[in-house]
């Protein structure tokens, strides 16, 4: 393996790392901690609101990488589409890809699921509790599924790394 290779692993890896940690950490030590931090569930809203888009500003460029570098590494086998239904571990590879579309999906809508207008009414305490429980209800709901979808996406590129070969 070319020194290029590992490098762009490495990054692969490190973006990884990001993604799926940072969105490990919100959901399972930051989301149940914002109940002791703040007092209704609006303020709760407004905070989860301000540190997701601060978390965006590394897991949406790492994202990207992630897809560039899973490109890259996989560009032996998609130059032969063949090899993709073929083998198994291009059929591995084929659903990581779909998996990763799917994420994608989700995650664009995320992070447009609140206009600048709510979220500005939101953090500024306009917002009743009973208005923004559908929309934490909904972000709540999307960030579980993306953190879903990244783990299996993990676990799919943990079989890849092991030649795609199952012994069971």
């Amino acid at each position: 393996m070319a020194l290029v290779d590992v490098f762009v692993f490495w990054v692969h890896l490190t973006c990884a790392s990001i993604w799926v940690g940072g969105s490990l950490f919100l959901g399972i030590v930051l989301a149940p901690m914002l109940g002791t931090i703040a007092e209704s569930p609006a303020d709760r809203l407004a905070l989860m609101l301000r540190i997701g888009r601060r978390f965006n500003r590394f897991a949406l460029p790492s994202f990207i990488i992630l897809i560039i570098t899973g490109i890259y590494n996989s560009r032996a086998l998609l130059l032969q589409p063949n090899a993709l239904i073929d083998s198994e571990y291009g059929i591995i590879l084929s659903i990581k890809i779909i998996f990763v579309i799917v994420t994608l999906i989700f995650y664009v809508i995320h992070i447009r699921s609140i206009d600048i207008e709510t979220e500005n009414r939101i953090r500024s305490g306009d917002s009743t509790n009973s208005s923004i429980q559908p929309i934490r209800s909904r972000i709540i709901l999307l960030g579980r599924v993306i953190v879903g979808l990244s783990v299996i996406i993990l676990f799919l590129g943990a079989l890849l790394n092991n030649s795609g070969v199952l012994s069971l």
